[in-house]
């Protein structure tokens, strides 16, 4: 599937995945519009890529629906979507005697999980709008972002985890629903990769991570999560699927 021309937008993709995600897109002729709040950095990735920056906040569905209508007009119809944006706060569900803070826990789910949502079906409905692009009727291709913690939650990512175990639930009856449209979606869950988190940490931790990975033993690359967004949209055969890209890593307790 050649989606050369087409438009894309990419949530988060201000940095991390979601700016591997942006820049790989572009790089393969799509017209790419990145969704983030940090217009700093989004506005700077847009410009190197030759895409365009929107504010949204993926959490407020007017947002996102002000969003692709500025998408739409900048960069034409949207085929592709790739959901990165999200948050990765640390909390057990019991700590020195106090109760998972609840504001968490729901700001970790609204953003990653119901932002997911809010974009993923405010951006299919624009795509099954649209003419097909193939004689099999394709109109377009959904990704999301869970995590290997949606199965291999440590300790502290229970909030976390829940919202990554929400976008695996939701990949396959999102696909389904959509079949019939000529929408696919499949969803990515990253292992251990060099996002501006893990670069904040000191070498030596960077290396006890990576070291953890059974092979390759190292962090992931970003642009090789941006591979498989790429493929992704190109093979029609990926559909209803979460694919772990993690090296093979299997998480411990902590």
């Amino acid at each position: 599937m050649n989606w050369q021309g087409h438009g894309a937008i990419v949530t988060g993709g201000a940095s991390g995945l979601g700016e591997a995600a942006a820049s790989r897109l572009a790089a393969d002729g799509v017209k790419v519009a990145i969704f983030d709040l940090n217009e700093d950095a989004g506005r700077e990735t847009a410009d190197r890529i030759g895409g365009h920056f929107i504010r949204v906040d993926v959490s407020d569905p007017a947002s996102v629906a002000d969003g692709l209508t500025e998408a739409e007009n900048l960069a034409g119809g949207i085929r592709i979507l790739v959901n990165c944006a999200g948050i990765a706060p640390a909390a057990k569900t019991v700590s020195r005697g106090e109760a998972h803070d609840a504001a968490v826990f729901d700001k970790t789910i609204a953003i990653n999980l119901i932002g997911s949502f809010n974009c993923a079906s405010q951006a299919a409905a624009r795509m099954v709008a649209q003419s097909p692009l193939a004689p099999d009727g394709a109109r377009g291709v959904i990704v999301n972002t869970a995590s290997i913690a949606a199965y291999d939650g440590q300790i502290g990512q229970v909030a976390y985890a829940a919202s990554k175990g929400g976008i695996v639930g939701m990949t396959l009856p999102m696909a389904r629903d959509l079949a019939d449209k000529g929408v696919r979606v499949c969803t990515i869950a990253p292992g251990l990769f060099l996002t501006p988190l893990l670069k904040s940490l000191p070498e030596e931790v960077q290396t006890s991570l990576g070291a953890q990975v059974p092979f390759p033993s190292r962090l992931g690359d970003p642009d090789e999560y941006a591979a498989m967004v790429s493929h992704i949209a190109q093979n029609q055969m990926l559909n209803g699927e979460v694919i772990r890209l993690d090296g093979a890593i299997r998480m411990a307790p902590k």
